[in-house]
């Protein structure tokens, strides 16, 4: 029998062990142990402290001996030998600095009037500049040339008027006029009269809108501005684009995507809601080809096979939604991001509202920009008038409180709706369509008639809360409106426009979001987004909720019901994605 020992470390035995092996063969073999954590050399005195170099206070007595030992611990030979000079702690340098709220919020408001603002880490920096540091030092951050001048006081210190940076911009109160006279020459204005200059500011304020091309008349016309002619620029027409992304833009029998697809197993020319309806359970499908957020989808009118999308990237897209499901068409023309967009009956137009300021017309089926719209505002919600005869007509409201009615044929303004004291956010046609309500940030509702710009309803409670979406139940007797207060609250759309107090619909988030409300095609169901990525179900009967499910990662916008199928439903959100739920 053979003996094999192998040691690791000292000789002694009964310390680093020994591994024993008894070879029964006629080769030797040995085992090697391994020390997994070696003596590293210091001695293990748990009465000692060790301390930084700069360190300045102990919370303990440590004794001489131990306060004069040199530094233990490898050097760095890359390093900076001046790094532990205001090294105060074992991890770096921390320093401890304190600032009243009071004081908070007048350097915030002094930062935010002057640009500049004191530095807190400093120290004893008074509010009139005489500092250890100086002005142009470190006593302040921000504009330091502001602070210079300012003579650094902050913004409830007393300034003289020649240093103030605003002093040229205080106006000054036009006449009052004299009592006895009533029109022509110092006329008697009371206290309506305005200020100096204000009519030379309006009327520069007119003439640049005109030559930057945002007058309310079409492209290329004539408007007249303070008495004279002037020719409008406009927009550059003409300068929108089209990507067809396709294999071929045409089958072989010469039909476009525009054709009803009938290898399927779905009637698509058959009435909405004949069908009865169910709730979504799972996602089947993900388009994905906005780079922003998608504001808004619509599906095609009648046949419901393709969808619309307007996105932030300020682009419209448009989408297959059967067969391979894929991207059909961009349409590029605008700059900005896009706010709405609405299919005419046929759906061989649409419109898309963007925060550019304009409103486009657009053939769905070559992709070609038919009309550019302005009114030198940004629209919010666009609508064509439902009436096969007035296609050509189209409502849109705007930041400026108006809703503007254009013809698409001529592109003028034939009837403007100026009543609202806030930006329009909604418009829906009611009443057989020769009404049509308008919800505004003004908290109010209102319902006008068609072509007249009178208001037949005002509808303002001290309860309502701003009603950025609306929509129409199948049935056209109600209107959901998404309440910022976190509810969906319902409305008659016939005569009356009273509040239908038994239907409330709330447990979802959607406080500062206009999350459009959706309906089933049979009204037995309504959803909506929040601002969680949920998709939120209630029971339009009983106002129960039916169902909550994660659909997005962000803000979920619009939840749209496919009118023919049972239970197809797609949702947009902010994080680029649309979703096809089954």
């Amino acid at each position: 029998m053979d003996l094999v020992n192998n040691y690791y470390g000292s000789s002694d035995e009964e310390d680093q062990g020994v591994a024993n092996v008894q070879n029964t063969t006629t080769k030797p073999k040995s085992l090697v142990t391994i020390n997994a954590t070696p003596d590293t050399g210091f001695d293990d005195h748990t009465d000692r402290i060790y301390t930084a170099q700069t360190a300045t206070e102990l919370t303990v007595n440590v004794p001489y001996d131990d306060l004069m030992r040199p530094m233990l611990g490898p050097e760095n030979p890359s390093g900076n030998n001046n790094r532990l000079a205001t090294q105060n702690v074992l991890t770096g340098h921390v320093e401890q600095q304190a600032i009243s709220e009071s004081d908070f919020r007048q350097q915030l408001r002094t930062f935010e009037t002057y640009g500049y603002a004191r530095d807190p880490s400093v120290g004893n920096a008074n509010l009139s500049g005489q500092t250890g540091q100086g002005i142009m030092g470190t006593g302040y951050v921000g504009n330091l040339a502001a602070a210079a001048h300012m003579g650094g006081a902050s913004i409830y210190d007393s300034v003289p008027k020649n240093l103030r940076p605003n002093q040229d911009l205080k106006k000054k109160r036009d006449k009052k006029g004299d009592l006895s006279i009533v029109d022509g020459e110092n006329a008697y204005k009371g206290p309506w009269a305005g200020y100096e200059g204000e009519e030379e500011l309006k009327q520069k304020h007119v003439e640049d809108e005109e030559e930057m091309g945002q007058s309310l008349a079409a492209p290329g016309s004539a408007v007249e501005v303070g008495g004279k002619k002037k020719r409008n620029r406009g927009m550059e027409f003409g300068t929108e684009k089209t990507t067809f992304h396709g294999q071929s833009e045409y089958d072989y029998l010469g039909r476009t995507y525009m054709a009803v697809p009938q290898d399927i197993d779905v009637n698509l020319m058959s009435e909405a809601g004949s069908q009865e309806c169910f709730i979504p359970k799972k996602c089947i499908h993900t388009w994905e080809g906005h780079a922003k957020g998608v504001s808004a989808i619509r599906f095609l009118p009648s046949s419901a096979h393709l969808l619309l999308s307007a996105g932030m990237d300020n682009k419209v897209k448009i989408w297959d939604v059967y067969h391979d499901r894929s991207l059909l068409r961009t349409y590029l023309g605008h700059t900005k991001a896009i706010r709405d967009i609405a299919f005419s009956n046929d759906g061989r137009r649409f419109l898309s509202a963007s925060y550019d300021r304009n409103v486009k017309l657009w053939d769905t089926e070559t992709g070609q920009c038919i009309r550019s719209f302005t009114t030198g505002k940004v629209p919010y919600c666009v609508t064509f008038n439902p009436d096969e005869d007035k296609q050509n007509v189209f409502l849109t409201g705007c930041s400026d409180k108006k809703i503007v009615q254009f013809d698409v044929d001529t592109g003028e303004i034939t009837q403007e709706y100026d009543q609202h004291l806030g930006a329009v956010n909604t418009i829906t046609f009611v009443d057989d369509n020769r009404r049509f309500i308008t919800t505004s940030d003004d908290k109010t509702m209102r319902a006008w008639e068609f072509d007249i710009p009178v208001v037949i309803k005002y509808i303002a409670e001290p309860d309502m809360h701003s009603m950025p979406a609306v929509t129409l139940h199948p049935n056209r007797k109600w209107m959901a409106c998404q309440s910022l207060d976190n509810q969906i609250v319902v409305y008659g759309a016939r005569d009356r426009f009273r509040m239908n107090r038994k239907k409330r619909f709330a447990g979802h988030l959607v406080a500062g979001y206009a999350c459009k409300p959706g309906f089933s095609p049979d009204g037995r169901f309504i959803s909506s987004g929040d601002s969680n990525g949920n998709v939120w179900t209630w029971d339009w009967k009983t106002c129960r909720i039916l169902k909550k499910f994660k659909a997005h990662d962000k803000v979920v916008m619009n939840t749209e019901w496919h009118p023919h199928e049972t239970s197809k439903m797609a949702t947009c959100s902010w994080d680029g994605l649309i979703k096809y739920w089954d």
